[in-house]
């Protein structure tokens, strides 16, 4: 067992940074370079494109599912035993896809996926953040997370360009080389730091992962327009384990997310806000690449090339959010940029079958750099008043709460795309985009309404900070 105050080698401090670094960013492109071949992937699979959002969700929820419970194992059993056999569940998963003969398949590839993505990069980074020293954490996780910026850059054009030239299947082939050096790097490289660890609220992580798991279940069957029964049955049992796992932790001081956070207003604000926001924000990455190659019949290589603006303009906007933030505040930054989003998908649906592809791509660079600003802006508020012994379940809740708003985004989308034609069975697919897609701006408009609850000066305490720590 090494201690966590024990130093680290020469060679293993050298490396651990690079290590992480891959980890993040095999997980960032398999995330970004599936969306643009999912209508390939379709086609093969003698399936819709439209019907192919559980490919997403199943590997989301697994995620929101297992990362609660990712810190409690690396205690117990080291961080190198949890990342070697995270690398193993994904890279093996990422084959399991590849041989898929059909979707139902594929998607028990994803979830396996999920399995080992839900450990490797919370891992990697606990690791490396009980590895160094407090003085030199912040340059090496900086460095670690520029993967994390680069993957969305190069994921949808990738995709798109290797479902034109070889295969779907090679989308996921090329983890397997990626986690075989991972998994023996990380057998050289990453540290076992074990910690003593409390007792794991098995009860509290079964209701509420069993919850979350009925819950998106049956919104993802709704989307699929079948089932409904079964759909509603575990809509109806998801909610009731919720209401059973709320009750469950009020009574329970050690539960795994203590109902104390709610306490809080700017994290209950903004844990509802992220939740409402993202149920329209997340959808675009899905929407988007299905709308270009679906209703405007574009390749997949154009389809991808067009997305490059979104994660452009978001790793461009970093810089400016400190900035706007000091001069303009929390509440008038979340409220006003959620209404320009509203707008920006608006004009996605109504304007985008008219636009050029230049003028496309800037919309989608407006998108990028506005949904930049409000993922920023929602998460530093959410988590700003957080006691230290609240700070590990409530960041991990909001993690878990943006999982489950991206499963929830991508299921909305296809219910709405599907749902369209029972009412309008004539609709062209032009159509069932822009009533898609408009339906979308509407939640994020809703959120605005719950970050009009926050106060005027909200964060303002945070700013100053911040604005010292720069002089």
């Amino acid at each position: 067992m090494l201690d966590r105050a024990e130093t680290l080698s020469v060679r293993t401090k050298r490396f651990l940074p690079y290590l992480l670094a891959v980890a993040i960013f095999m997980q960032m492109l398999d995330t970004t370079i599936l969306n643009t071949a999912l209508p390939s992937i379709a086609y093969d699979l003698n399936a819709s494109p439209l019907t192919m959002h559980s490919v997403v969700i199943s590997y989301t929820l697994i995620l929101a599912i297992f990362t609660p419970i990712s810190g409690y194992l690396a205690d117990r059993f080291g961080t190198k035993t949890l990342f070697s056999v995270a690398i193993f569940f994904f890279t093996l998963g990422s084959l399991l896809c590849a041989l898929a003969p059909n979707l139902t398949a594929l998607i028990g590839g994803r979830m396996v996926q999920g399995l080992g993505g839900a450990f490797l990069t919370p891992v990697a980074r606990l690791a490396l953040i009980k590895s160094y020293p407090r003085d030199e954490i912040m340059p090496v996780l900086n460095f670690t997370v520029m993967p994390a910026l680069i993957g969305p850059l190069i994921g949808p054009m990738l995709g798109g360009y290797i479902v034109e030239v070889a295969s779907w299947h090679w989308i996921f082939l090329i983890n397997l080389p990626i986690g075989a050096l991972a998994f023996i790097a990380g057998l050289s490289f990453m540290p076992n730091l074990k910690e003593r660890c409390s007792k794991l609220d098995l009860k509290g992580f079964l209701l509420f992962s069993s919850g979350l798991f009925l819950s998106v279940y049956g919104f993802d069957r709704l989307g699929h327009g079948e089932h409904l029964v079964g759909a509603l049955i575990g809509l109806i049992l998801g909610g009731t384990l919720f209401a059973l796992y709320w009750r469950y932790a009020a009574f329970y001081e050690k539960a795994l997310f203590p109902t104390k956070l709610w306490l809080i207003r700017t994290y209950r604000v903004g844990l509802t806000g992220n939740l409402v926001a993202r149920l329209g924000m997340s959808a675009i990455p899905f929407l988007v690449p299905l709308y270009l190659q679906v209703a405007r019949e574009y390749s997949p290589s154009e389809a991808g090339f067009m997305l490059i603006p979104i994660a452009a303009a978001g790793l461009s906007a970093k810089p400016f959010i400190p900035h706007l933030l000091r001069r303009i505040g929390y509440r008038p930054m979340l409220v006003v940029n959620t209404m320009i989003l509203t707008i920006i998908i608006s004009a996605i649906a109504y304007l985008g079958e008219s636009l050029s592809k230049p003028g496309f791509m800037a919309l989608l660079f407006l998108a990028g750099f506005s949904n930049s600003c409000q993922f920023s802006t929602m998460n530093t508020l959410t988590i700003a008043r957080l006691r230290p012994d609240h700070v590990s379940a409530g960041s991990t809740l909001m993690v878990v709460n943006q999982q489950l708003a991206l499963s929830l985004g991508v299921a909305l989308s296809a219910l709405l795309l599907n749902l369209y034609p029972h009412f309008v069975p004539e609709a062209t697919k032009m159509a069932q985009f822009k009533f898609t897609f408009g339906t979308v701006a509407f939640f994020t408009f809703a959120s605005s309404f719950v970050f009009m609850r926050l106060h005027k000066h909200d964060g303002e305490g945070l700013i100053k900070k911040r604005s010292k720590d720069r002089r």
